[in-house]
């Protein structure tokens, strides 16, 4: 649980004055971003590097979904009206308690300021945060399928017999969130980027990793060397941060990824206060095509607060334990 009782609550406020003269053959990311005045001709700060400063305290929280809702099809954007709309539905979502739902066994998010609805939204009048017109996460190719289900089948029965058997997450070993690809979550949608010479470094508020990404020029690790998070390795291309992430593990499973997973992030300063995320995640193992997406990252006030995972993780402990009384119970009777 995140130690951030006394943090002054930021409560989203969803601006989309320019979003309406955008045009259908304007940028992306022009079209997601509500642009301020001056925005086509700014220009970003320079660190004493020499390359654009992208650094400070950030939050990727969103009204936005990963995948577009069915229903909209293949919308992607929304009007003005639409969005703002959309902002104030997920801004007033009030946790559902009812007997055995998640409000009814957890404390409540609001009274630590932690709800959705409490944090900063960017503006943005997309529909989903993956891109194009399927706005989905590409179906998963057969072999994956079988990949997936030989993995549920070989815990199954097993789920807890011990912590090697539960999720990275409940674990605090990694979350989702910490990418790549860096998307939004639940809470704690906060993170800082510093900068120095040769390297940039990414603290996530939630599980309080800190991602190194050389910007030297230093090639990949050696592909037999695998990691959780994978290898990255960042560039500068005009006054974006281009990183390429590969060396993954086949238990990072990130939407099904095996080892052979691919990730191309773009980091864009657009304004003082925003940052433009963008991905590209691939596998050829897992999905037939590319997919893409894009987030943006508003500039709010510090510092990140500790987050403390394993110190408090009574949910391991309290499954396990469990487990062991019901199995003493079975060899009783």
């Amino acid at each position: 649980m995140s130690h951030r009782f006394f943090q002054v609550v930021l409560v989203g406020v969803v601006s989309l004055t320019s979003a309406v003269a955008q045009t259908a053959s304007a940028p992306a990311s022009t079209k997601m971003l509500a642009a301020k005045e001056g925005a086509k001709t700014w220009t970003p700060p320079k660190t004493v590097e020499g390359v654009p400063d992208i650094s400070g305290v950030f939050t990727n929280a969103s009204a936005v979904p990963l995948e577009r809702p069915k229903e909209l099809g293949s919308k992607e954007f929304f009007t003005r009206e639409e969005a703002e709309a959309n902002a104030k539905k997920v801004e007033n979502t009030k946790e559902v308690v009812a007997p055995g739902t998640y409000g009814d066994v957890h404390y409540s998010m609001a009274q630590f300021g932690l709800e959705r609805g409490q944090s900063t939204l960017p503006s943005t009048v997309r529909t989903s945060l993956i891109v194009g017109p399927e706005g989905r996460v590409p179906a998963l190719l057969p072999d994956a399928a079988k990949r997936q289900a030989a993995k549920q089948a070989a815990n199954r029965g097993h789920e807890f017999d011990g912590p090697e058997n539960r999720g990275l997450s409940e674990r605090c070993i990694i979350w989702g969130n910490e990418g790549p690809p860096m998307l939004p979550v639940g809470y704690n949608s906060d993170l800082q980027i510093v900068q120095g010479k040769g390297y940039v470094a990414i603290l996530q508020e939630m599980i309080h990793d800190v991602r190194i990404i050389p910007t030297d020029g230093s090639p990949h690790l050696d592909p037999s060397v695998k990691l959780l998070l994978g290898d990255s390795r960042g560039h500068w291309e005009g006054n974006t941060l281009v990183v390429d992430t590969t060396n993954f593990t086949d238990r990072t499973n990130f939407r099904g990824s095996g080892e052979n997973l691919h990730v191309i992030e773009k980091f864009t300063r657009t304004d003082p206060d925003t940052v433009l995320y963008q991905f590209t995640a691939e596998d050829p193992t897992t999905w037939a095509h590319a997919w893409s997406g894009e987030v943006p990252m508003t500039k709010i006030d510090g510092p990140i607060f500790e987050y403390a995972c394993s110190e408090g993780n009574y949910g391991m402990r309290n499954n396990l334990s469990g487990a062991r009384a019901a199995e003493k119970q079975t060899a009783a009777k």
